[in-house]
């Protein structure tokens, strides 16, 4: 498989990534556990089928020092018993903000008041916010076909 274009060698392409890249960090430095950030980041990604940011997210989690057994179960999160409540509440955020068009009235109350329960304002507001960015990078991503598999964890900087 080839990527449609040089996305990240075209110019406009790099005020765009400038942008996001602001936003998400932003988002990564408002006292959101990693491990938790990068959870959410590889189901977005799962379910928006972008084996980029799959590829991406689950080495920077693996990088970062989260076992393979936790890495493996993320697309199976409910049946799987590594993950903590917080943690759980936040892969059904992401999963409900991620798929929008597939639920009428897109997040339920039930999955914010959970994710309330866990996370303070400020750590709510990255959670919707990375959920946000990641759907962003996984459509950009998946429009252009880019290729998964030779991304090495710290390569964006």
């Amino acid at each position: 498989m080839e990527a449609r274009l040089d996305y990240f060698g075209n110019a406009l392409a790099g005020k765009v990534l400038r942008h996001l890249n602001s936003a998400g960090k932003a988002a990564s430095e408002a006292g959101l556990p990693v491990a938790t950030q990068e959870l959410v980041k590889i189901r977005a990604s799962q379910i928006n089928g972008c084996g980029f940011c799959t590829d991406m997210h689950t080495k920077d989690a693996a990088a970062a020092g989260e076992t393979p057994l936790r890495l493996n179960l993320i697309a199976a999160w409910r049946e799987a018993t590594v993950f903590t409540d917080a943690e759980r509440s936040a892969l059904e955020l992401a999963e409900q903000g991620t798929r929008i068009a597939d639920a009428a009235g897109g997040v339920t109350d039930e999955a914010w008041a959970n994710a309330a329960k866990h996370y303070d304002e400020d750590q709510l507001v990255a959670l919707m916010s990375l959920i946000a960015v990641i759907n962003a990078y996984n459509r950009i991503n998946v429009i252009n076909q880019q290729p998964a598999g030779s991304y090495r964890p710290g390569q964006f900087g």
